[in-house]
Order: C-alpha cells, then structure tokens, then sequence
C-alpha cells in the first residue's frame, strides 16, 4: 500500500500560515530567491523521486502550483536542482474538490468523492508514494481523517508569533513517532514523522 506523504514548510513555533502574511519567514517562498543550500535541494529532488501522484488541494491548483512548475521544468531543463519541477509536470495529479466540473491541467483528474473514500482509493493503487501539497486547512482535514502516513515538516529558522498549524483542529492531541531530522546549512530542519 502507498503511503501518503503531508510536505509543509513551517516556522520554529509550529506554524505553517503565519496570522501576519506580510512576513518572510521562509527560506524558500517557492519563488526565484531559492536560498535552501545544494544538500537540502538535493534532498527535496529525492523525495520527488519517490512519488508518482501528487493530491493537490483544489486552491492551490487554481492559485498556480502545476503553472508554475510547469514553467521552471521549461526554463531550466538541464539544472538537477530543479529537476522535481519536472517531476511535478510528469506525476498523475488528483485534485480532491467538489468545486471543479473538469480539469484543465495535463496529467491531472478531479477526483469527488469523499476525502477517506478517495485517498484510501488512490493508496491501494498501484506505484510510488502520494505527495499531498496544499495549504493548512486541506492538511488540517488528511490529519483530522487520519489520512497522513508520514509528515515532513520543512522548519524554517524563523518564529512568527501566531498563526495556523495543521493540528489545530486535534482536541485530543495528535502523537507522532520521529522518523528522522536532518538540519542544513540554511538553517531549515526537515523533521519526518509518522503518526503513533
């Protein structure tokens, strides 16, 4: 069975969308000021490596995930650092919404039905692991339906003060059995955990 996989940057305290958006808190925004040394963009090339599905929420695919990506694989063709880019073009995309009548992207369904029904579904098939990329609350609703086979938290050295965190709907309390913690040179700290 495929594991699904819940990748977020986050900030020191435990946030993944600051309560004041005007901060730079990350060392990488997914923009053009790539700041992450070679050993991490090494390590986040590999584990694109080992994907082949990507569920992406529905406003992050509107916001322009796959557009962009799908630019970089274009504009840098021949830069390994960049070669997820064109991994994120290659993979089957699953977009879980009830919102979209069709999709308009290469590569990717709509997928309708219930989130459990629809994730469970996709990690029966056959192939490499599922990579989830979306903000807090499509997160916050895998963790709560106790979707999440492994969490990589990309910790960024910044504190931000306030904000939302993928748990902060869990009253009870979430456990989590580390699986590794790598820090880099940039100063981010990519924490692996698997639920308890």
């Amino acid at each position: 069975m495929r594991k699904l996989i819940l990748q977020m940057q986050m900030s020191v305290d435990g946030y993944v969308s600051p309560a004041n958006g005007n901060i730079d808190w990350q060392v990488w925004g997914w923009g053009d000021r790539w700041a992450w040394d070679d050993k991490l963009k090494a390590y986040f090339n590999a584990v694109f490596e080992g994907v082949d599905t990507i569920l992406l929420s529905r406003k992050i695919v509107e916001e322009g995930y796959l557009d962009h990506w799908g630019r970089a694989a274009k504009n840098y063709p021949a830069n390994p650092q960049f070669a997820f880019a064109q991994k994120v073009v290659d993979a089957q995309k699953v977009v879980l919404t009830d919102k979209l009548e069709a999709s308009r992207w290469e590569r990717t369904v709509i997928a309708r039905g219930g989130m459990a029904e629809e994730v469970n579904a996709l990690k029966r098939e056959e192939g490499k692991d599922i990579l989830v990329i979306g903000g807090v609350g499509f997160a916050s609703s895998l963790v709560n339906e106790g979707l999440v086979d492994e969490f990589q938290f990309f910790v960024n050295p910044m504190a931000v003060g306030a904000g939302r965190s993928v748990f902060h709907d869990q009253r009870k309390g979430h456990k989590l059995r580390l699986l590794g913690s790598v820090g880099y040179e940039c100063g981010v700290v990519v924490n692996r955990y698997a639920p308890q």
